[in-house]
């Protein structure tokens, strides 16, 4: 058994690798939702959604995130009634935030709803909320504290970030099968994913960051920087406008007594790595195409797992 704790299109992307070579039934990905939100009234969770659309092969490979080919006249009509809105929502991509809210209103839990999505779309690899809970992850920035999706999206992440905070997190519980997905895989992978906004909201759960700590020896992070940029996403300016390098020291002191390995690109493995508490491996991860994100999911599974 396999999990991934990931979040957004650097998660998306080393899952498609994993769902290459692990068979589907010994795959569980636990994906953030601090990131969800609510637009025109429908329950948005854009993290699960990536995840969802990546493993139907629906997602464009270069974007990442929503429904390749998707249009958006829906979008433009709304644009037209209700003044120009911010939040990319596509025609087919609406028809999954309207099951998902119609459902949720019924009293369903997000893990369920999420679990009839993937049996719609065929999926056979286990997709877990983190929580059925609200968590909201919350940017304090030099503009005040902004809720997530108006940092990134709305204000196209440039405040400068001065610390991150997940509402609704310490009174939030796990959704059933996180903890048990963690403790009883053979291996545990911490995707190439912002450590603040995307995996920051899992480990801020109560129980996750302990039940990480003692399956450790099982554990590996893969750096979502490479030569200290990010590929995607805000995460190199947010370090630095937080005081901290950008570079794989960063990377270790967030997952310090978390992992025991972390994977960074070639070049990237400091020269007194042997000194840190975990071990600093290098392999190609950049995972534009899916052979390479296939690669890496071969490198860090082992031989023997590959299909």
């Amino acid at each position: 058994m396999i999990t991934l704790l990931a979040g957004g299109v650097g998660g998306a992307r080393l899952l498609r690798g994993l769902a290459a070579v692990v068979p589907s039934g010994d795959l569980t990905v636990i994906v953030n939702t601090g990131d969800d939100d609510e637009f025109y009234g429908l329950a948005v969770s854009p993290d699960i959604d990536t995840i969802l659309y990546t493993l139907a092969d629906l997602a464009p490979l270069e974007r990442g995130w929503g429904i390749d080919g998707d249009t958006f006249r829906v979008r433009e009509e709304l644009d037209l009634l209700a003044g120009k809105g911010w939040f990319a929502l596509g025609d087919r991509d609406i028809a999954t935030h309207v099951y998902r809210t119609w459902r949720l209103r019924q009293g369903a839990t997000l893990t369920l709803v999420t679990a009839e999505l993937c049996r719609a779309r065929g999926i056979g690899v286990r997709v877990l909320p983190m929580s059925d809970d609200p968590v909201r992850t919350q940017v304090i920035s030099d503009r005040g504290v902004l809720a997530f999706q108006d940092y990134l999206v709305r204000l196209r992440a440039q405040p400068a970030v001065r610390s991150v905070r997940y509402r609704g997190a310490r009174k939030a519980a796990p959704a059933a099968g996180v903890i048990e997905a963690i403790e009883n895989s053979s291996l545990v992978v911490i995707a190439p994913s912002n450590p603040f906004v995307s995996v920051g909201p899992i480990l801020a759960l109560p129980g996750v960051r302990p039940a990480l700590a003692r399956a450790r020896a099982r554990v590996v992070a893969v750096s979502p920087l490479i030569g200290g940029r990010a590929v995607k996403g805000p995460l190199a300016d947010m370090l630095g406008a937080m005081g901290r390098k950008a570079d794989v020291g960063a990377i270790a002191d967030f997952y310090k007594g978390l992992a025991t390995r972390l994977v960074v690109a070639p070049g990237d493995r400091p020269r007194q790595a042997a000194g840190r508490a975990m071990e600093i491996l290098e392999h190609d991860i950049l995972l534009l195409e899916p052979a390479r994100a296939r690669a890496l999911a071969t490198f860090l599974c082992g031989p023997a797992v590959a299909r």
